[in-house]
């Protein structure tokens, strides 16, 4: 089988469940070695546990990415495991609790925007000096609340926006020099998060996003996009912001 990614060094982040673990799986299967990193270190280590099941190379790393000592521990996890970097999926992120924008706290802002937002640039800070050497590509998880806002998540969505800006700023920066940065926007995905969620604040997410194709997507449908994008299938995919949602953000 011609794999995409043979002889690549990927690191994937939230990846003990949902998208991240679904992109972990499938970067394995197209030959990469990945490190496998979330703050939740039982779910990091079930999936490597499958990636080594499946005959594919993986490394488990608790990393909680609003800490920038955490985030330089895993790039140095790949760099010194297996010599290089060539890829790296910035999956991490959180919700606030639903409140108007009024209603919301300072504690809310900082915790949605130090990871989902500051993560991403601290992992970029540390992933591209290694991606240098060979060339990279790079994929930050936004959404697409980024892109239209939505009634309750002022956090969220303002993080989210500034990950497709923090995005496309890295993408002109280091083009010249053989590293590609793109942002996935899922819309309402079937993942954990999501379910918790709702679960925790009463949120029917169904009625409040419109699913053009009747339903919510499932994470290998993300996860398989960003593999994409770190192929040399998308070589030459650049500072894009790429819509997976199944239509509702053209409804």
């Amino acid at each position: 089988m011609n794999q995409t990614l043979a002889g690549k060094v990927a690191i994937v982040t939230a990846a003990g469940s949902g998208i991240g673990e679904a992109a972990a799986l499938a970067f394995a299967r197209e030959g990469a070695k990945v490190v496998v990193a979330d703050i939740d270190s039982k779910g990091g280590e079930a999936t490597v546990n499958q990636i080594r099941q499946a005959g594919g190379e993986a490394v488990s790393v608790q990393v909680d990415v609003s800490r920038e000592d955490e985030v330089v521990h895993m790039v140095d996890t790949a760099v010194n495991t297996w010599g290089r970097l060539d890829c790296a999926f910035n999956n991490a992120g959180v919700g606030n609790k639903p409140a108007i924008t009024t209603e919301l706290t300072e504690a809310d802002w900082h915790r949605v925007l130090n990871i989902n937002l500051i993560g991403i640039w601290l992992c970029m800070k540390h992933q591209i000096p290694h991606m240098l050497k060979n060339g990279g590509a790079i994929v930050n998880t936004s959404s697409n609340a980024g892109l239209r806002g939505l009634p309750s998540m002022g956090p969220y969505v303002a993080s989210k926006a500034g990950v497709i800006g923090l995005t496309r700023t890295a993408a002109i920066e280091y083009a010249s020099q053989g590293i590609r940065v793109n942002a996935i926007c899922p819309g309402l995905i079937n993942s954990p998060h999501i379910r918790q969620q709702g679960g925790r604040d009463g949120i029917d997410w169904s009625q409040r996003v419109n699913l053009p194709m009747g339903r919510p997507g499932e994470p290998h449908e993300v996860a398989e996009l960003a593999v994409w994008l770190c192929s040399l299938q998308a070589s030459y995919m650049n500072g894009q912001t790429i819509s997976v949602d199944g239509g509702a953000s053209v409804a």
